[in-house]
């Protein structure tokens, strides 16, 4: 994405068209201290398409926090969504509303959090137990915004069959207005395991998520959980609606670059990592006007050269050189340098 498109999305956010299901094909995960507007910024210029989630923020924090810190995003994160943490439905339309405010393009409910700081809130996962709750939810909210309100959510916890236990969450939600359902296909136990080990432990089942796509063949299911490569998700296009990407995205974002071609059909080409940064140096550059530390930007891109030759000296200079006092733009340059193609032409001819 070139400076001049950014300058562009930067300014004309109005024009942006909202999110409109079952147009979503590919969406970056809500990922806890993670996918923050920097992060969110930056995959912006690998995919143009890719639906955007925030971290999950709580109705509590929303209602009653700094909103500009806790929602405040750049206009051409678009598509963006917000994910909200609650399960008061009085509370959630409440907190919608604010977020619709904001411009989100959509408004999604966790249902999938398994931590016990989550738990102790009644919300996450654990309101899987809780089907009737999770509708409630979306009709109170339904009613307070005209942006898409969705649900993310496991197969089950802990005991529950995930056949009886998604399909009643299914169910309640969609009948009360739900526009979308993102699973995570792997149950969530909520005592015993970590939330890190909740993210590895639980076996995948991607037909439970494709049984429930073909009972409901008119509703929007994505699919959450396990995914690494564009190869390994493309086949579940076929029978189901929509792919989410989470640790794969953030740790290897360079996959991103290939989303609008592959999935939405764009006529553009892959968008290079070197095309993502040279493009992305813009928003840092204003970001660093308004005081914003580089290293709070550049962790996100860390991952961006994986496999790639100087992937590591990218990787250390960002790292050592982004936290030091006055860290600017020549830090990135000089990182970019080092994963340089011409870079290597050349070491390659000496």
């Amino acid at each position: 994405m070139s400076r001049e498109l950014y300058k562009s999305l930067k300014s004309d956010v109005k024009n942006t068209e909202r999110v409109q299901f079952p147009n979503v094909r590919f969406a970056v995960a809500p990922m806890m201290e993670w996918t923050d507007r920097h992060c969110r910024a930056f995959h912006r210029h690998l995919s143009a398409h890719a639906l955007l989630y925030t971290e999950m923020v709580t109705t509590g924090a929303v209602i009653h926090g700094d909103r500009e810190h806790i929602l405040g995003f750049s206009d051409l994160e678009h598509p963006v969504a917000c994910q909200l943490g609650g399960s008061d439905p009085q509370a959630m339309a409440e907190a919608a509303q604010i977020v619709e405010g904001f411009g989100y393009d959509e408004v999604n409910i966790n249902v999938g959090c398994p931590s016990d700081r989550v738990q102790s809130g009644r919300f996450g996962a654990c309101l899987m137990e809780e089907p009737q709750l999770v509708a409630d939810c979306v009709s109170a909210m339904k009613a307070a915004v005209a942006i898409p309100v969705t649900v993310k959510c496991r197969i089950g916890v802990d005991d529950q069959d995930p056949e009886p236990a998604l399909d009643a969450v299914a169910d309640l939600t969609f009948a009360a207005g739900s526009d979308a359902l993102w699973v995570h296909a792997r149950k969530a136990w909520l005592q015993g395991l970590s939330p890190k080990e909740n993210r590895d432990v639980p076996p995948l089942d991607y037909d439970r998520v494709v049984r429930l796509k073909q009972r409901l063949p008119d509703k929007f299911i994505g699919l959450n959980g396990g995914l690494d490569t564009l190869e390994q998700g493309e086949p579940y296009l076929k029978p189901l609606d929509g792919l989410m990407y989470g640790r794969a995205a953030y740790h290897s974002p360079e996959i991103l670059g290939e989303v609008d071609a592959r999935l939405y059909g764009a006529e553009t080409e892959t968008i290079s990592p070197w095309d993502a940064v040279r493009g992305h140096m813009t928003y840092l550059e204003d970001q660093l006007s308004q005081g914003v530390k580089l290293a709070h930007m550049t962790r996100h891109m860390l991952g961006l050269f994986h496999g790639r030759p100087g992937a590591r000296s990218w990787r250390r200079i960002l790292t050592v050189e982004a936290i030091k006092p006055g860290a600017g733009l020549e830090v990135v340059e000089k990182a970019l340098d080092a994963v340089s193609p011409a870079y290597f032409e050349v070491d390659a001819a000496e």
